[in-house]
């Protein structure tokens, strides 16, 4: 990791896309922390954003996404295809069979604002028949949500390069039309990077 954050200052392309990679993370995460009334909590985070800000930015550039990358707004760019469905059978054979502790995986959130399709990480895997990601809590095998939160219906899916690749732009979905892409968070943009995008459905061996 040290050689490779050396190497940025070594071209200039690629310092001027950490540069601003980093403006855009500052500026996206900063007013989430103003609206916190944790002051312990607040500065817990406030310690480490820093660290967390260059970490993404140095992942991207030096990472293998097969996406273009719009730095100055810190996003990727794909073309938005229909929007995803479940298919239970496909997920129960996948989370039963093939599913690995620390896998990216994605997520059909449908709420007020929209269906997206965001990221997150298996981080349990239960012989009782559930899977459990670090964010979006317990699911079946099937994908069906244990513990879904109010106001909107998730769904783990079996990853698919085509359910990535709109997780890692903020594809977004209105009524089945594609609406405005949202935002990603700086932990999506890790964990976007933690992808291994020459097979999806297996982790990352290095980072």
């Amino acid at each position: 990791m040290e050689q490779q954050q050396n190497t940025i200052w070594y071209d200039e392309a690629s310092r001027l896309m950490f540069a601003e990679l980093v403006n855009v993370f500052y500026a996206r995460e900063l007013p989430k922390l103003a609206e916190l009334s944790d002051h312990q909590r607040l500065q817990r985070l406030l310690n480490s954003l820093p660290y967390y800000v260059e970490r993404a930015a140095t992942h991207i550039i030096h990472g293998d996404v097969p996406l273009e990358l719009d730095s100055f707004n810190g996003c990727w760019l794909a073309k938005q295809k229909t929007q995803p469905k479940s298919d239970k059978v496909a997920n129960e054979a996948f989370f039963l069979n093939k599913v690995k502790v620390g896998l990216v995986a994605p997520v059909l959130c449908a709420e007020l604002s929209g269906v997206t399709v965001r990221l997150d990480s298996v981080d349990q895997i239960c012989a009782s028949g559930k899977v459990h990601c670090n964010q979006f809590g317990w699911f079946a095998m099937n994908g069906d949500s244990l513990t879904p939160p109010e106001m909107q219906s998730i769904e783990l899916l079996k990853p698919t390069k085509a359910l990535m690749v709109a997780a890692c732009c903020g594809h977004t979905w209105h009524y089945g039309k594609a609406a405005p892409p949202r935002r990603l968070t700086l932990r999506e943009m890790l964990l976007a990077s933690a992808i291994n995008w020459s097979h999806v459905q297996k982790i990352k061996t290095s980072q």
